[in-house]
C-alpha cells in the first residue's frame, strides 16, 4: 500500500504489526499532535507521519509510555517514522532497546536497528 499521507502510514503500521503477530491492533485513544499510537496486546507503537526527523525525546517519551502503561509486564514498543530518526535519536533506541523503522513511500517498514531486526526475526 503505497503511503500518502499519514492515515496510509497508520494503517501500514497496523499491517506490518499484523504481520508480526500483533493481532489485535487499535488506535490507542490519546491523540499527539503529530504521531499516532497503535495498541496491542503486548505492543505498543508510535507512528511519526511528519516530514521531520523523529528526535530522542520522541523515543524517550514512547518508551516511558510502554514502561508505565502495564502493571508487572510492560508491553514491547516500536517506532515507526516517515522521516527518520537523528542520530542521537537512534543511539538512545538502541539503549532502551526500541525497535526502529522507517516507512518507505511504497508502504514498506524498513528496520533501522538491531532490536527492530529481532522484532522481524521472532515476532510477537
Amino acid at each position: 500500500m503505497p503511503i500518502r499521507d499519514a492515515r496510509d502510514a497508520v494503517a501500514v503500521t497496523a499491517l506490518y504489526l499484523r504481520w508480526l503477530g500483533y493481532l489485535d491492533t487499535r488506535s490507542a485513544p490519546r491523540a499527539l499532535p503529530s504521531a499516532v499510537r497503535i495498541t496491542a496486546r503486548g505492543m505498543l507503537a508510535q507512528v511519526d507521519p511528519a516530514l521531520r526527523h523523529t528526535t530522542p525525546r520522541d523515543i524517550e517519551c514512547l518508551w516511558l509510555t510502554a514502561m508505565t502503561g502495564a502493571g508487572d509486564t510492560p508491553p514491547a514498543c516500536a517506532f515507526f517514522s516517515l522521516a527518520g530518526y537523528t542520530a542521537p535519536a537512534r543511539a538512545l533506541a538502541d539503549t532502551l532497546a526500541v525497535p526502529l523503522f522507517t516507512l518507505d513511500l511504497t508502504g514498506t517498514p524498513q528496520p533501522v536497528n538491531s532490536a527492530a531486526d529481532e522484532l522481524v526475526a521472532t515476532g510477537a
